[in-house]
């Protein structure tokens, strides 16, 4: 089978919506995210400006796609409403309590290690989406599969806690010691790994049992991880590289998530939350996330006092932001795939 017959037969290629909607979601994400961490490792003084932006387009649109899925209809609002009411002050109490009482390098220390955490696991659930949808054509081996995807990023931890980086997001923090030796192993089995991948994959082509889509979203998984941990050299912008793409997948994956969940059409019991959700309103479901997201960035900052220096330096609120909303929606996510 032909690359270009997968690409033009969905069935064949193993795509979530179609070939035209998943390029954007595999290829697009990828392309943003390395491309905007390149312009800033060219120009570090666009990195602020760029963070503004992250937080305010997509890190605040990440929480806000929770929401979607938690509390925008009084079914799912009645059903979560511990996870809406209580868990983003006991999420939050806990990031401020931490910082006042072992000190503020914790935050980032704990966020480091978290979000590599988190962003390796949201990334396999949405391989495991991409292998369900292969229809068999991406099971030849799962140590394989496995192996090929959590190696990886691995490595680019273990290579980042070696390097020993003193500051974070304009925070100091602390990585836990690992010695060169544990990296190059690391970074052997990688190699190894992702070769033994291949190699299953070059013969399933060949034997015309190629899954596309699959091995799309695999290989992008690999180039940002690899990117963001080993090719970049400050921690700082390798995060942003990362951080872009998981947030911009993110929204993207529950939008689709919420397409599927009305796609009979609008729900009486959800009229909003299932308009917005219906294929030719996307547009309007992102203006109506990015309204809310802004209010929300808006209002963070002004609780946090709207002193101008407050709002150009990570080091005070904006950590404090990173670290609540994965640590927020990584519950909500859970909580939701529990209760369904």
């Amino acid at each position: 089978m032909s690359i270009g017959a997968s690409i033009s037969g969905p069935a064949d290629a193993g795509w979530l919506r179609n070939a035209r909607f998943d390029l954007n979601f595999i290829v697009g994400t990828t392309v943003v995210a390395l491309a905007t961490a390149w312009v800033v490792v060219r120009d570090p003084a666009l990195f602020m400006p760029v963070l503004m932006l992250d937080l305010l387009l997509l890190g605040q649109h990440h929480v806000v796609s929770t929401w979607t899925r938690l509390c925008f209809s009084k079914a799912d609002l009645a059903q979560h409403r511990f996870l809406v009411f209580f868990l983003p002050f006991i999420v939050l109490g806990g990031v401020v309590g931490a910082g006042f009482g072992a000190g503020w390098w914790i935050l980032g220390s704990v966020y480091f290690y978290w979000q590599w955490f988190h962003y390796t696991r949201q990334s396999w659930g949405i391989s495991q989406f991409y292998r369900r949808k292969a229809g068999g054509r991406a099971d030849e081996n799962e140590w394989a599969t496995k192996l090929a995807f959590y190696l990886p990023p691995l490595w680019g931890i273990l290579h980042r806690s070696w390097q020993a980086p003193t500051s974070f997001l304009g925070l100091d923090f602390k990585v836990l010691p690992v010695p060169e030796l544990a990296v190059d192993i690391a970074g052997i089995a990688a190699v190894a790994a992702l070769s033994w991948w291949a190699v299953l994959r070059i013969n399933a082509w060949r034997r015309g049992d190629f899954a596309l889509a699959h091995t799309l979203y695999m290989a992008s998984h690999q180039i940002v991880f690899f990117t963001g941990y080993l090719l970049i050299e400050d921690v700082t912008y390798g995060w942003l590289a990362i951080n872009i793409w998981h947030n911009a997948q993110y929204i993207i994956f529950v939008w689709l998530q919420n397409n599927n969940r009305f796609k009979a059409g609008i729900d009486p019991v959800a009229r909003s939350l299932s308009t917005l959700c219906q294929s030719d309103k996307m547009l309007r479901y992102i203006g109506v996330c990015l309204a809310i997201s802004t209010l929300l960035y808006i209002g963070i900052k002004v609780a946090s006092g709207g002193d101008r220096r407050h709002w150009r330096t990570p080091a005070n609120s904006d950590l404090s932001d990173h670290q609540f909303s994965p640590l927020y929606c990584r519950w909500g996510d859970l909580a939701v795939k529990e209760k369904q």
